[in-house]
């Protein structure tokens, strides 16, 4: 499967396994999160790690997931930039609106603090 959920907690990590990052994916992604947050999970980690590309659609489903959860007063934390990756972040000035962090550990821990 190209997308791995786990549960932590009260934290919902999805791990993107694959290269990249589209249209597919997105939609499996989108449905994926859509169905934890009706259960009530709102603090959500994308884990980026092994992606080397992600498209527009991709993006879109990141950015609306992180309205739909700070509506709900929970976040949406990334992890594991590869440099393609980081430079599409630095080009839309994403990187300003989303939390990232280098590993998963950092990231799940940042939700307790």
């Amino acid at each position: 499967m190209s997308i791995i959920e786990e549960v932590i907690d009260d934290i919902v990590v999805e791990i993107i396994n694959l290269e990249r990052a589209t249209l597919r994916e997105a939609d499996q992604l989108k449905n994926l999160i859509n169905d934890k947050i009706e259960l009530g999970y709102k603090k959500i980690i994308i884990d980026l790690s092994t992606v080397e590309f992600i498209d527009s659609t991709f993006l879109g489903v990141l950015v609306n997931t992180l309205k739909k959860v700070a509506v709900l007063k929970g976040d949406l934390k990334l992890v594991g930039f590869k440099p393609a990756v980081r430079s599409m972040f630095e080009l839309t000035r994403l990187f300003r609106v989303f939390e990232s962090y280098s590993d998963l550990q950092d990231a799940i821990r940042s939700f307790t603090n």
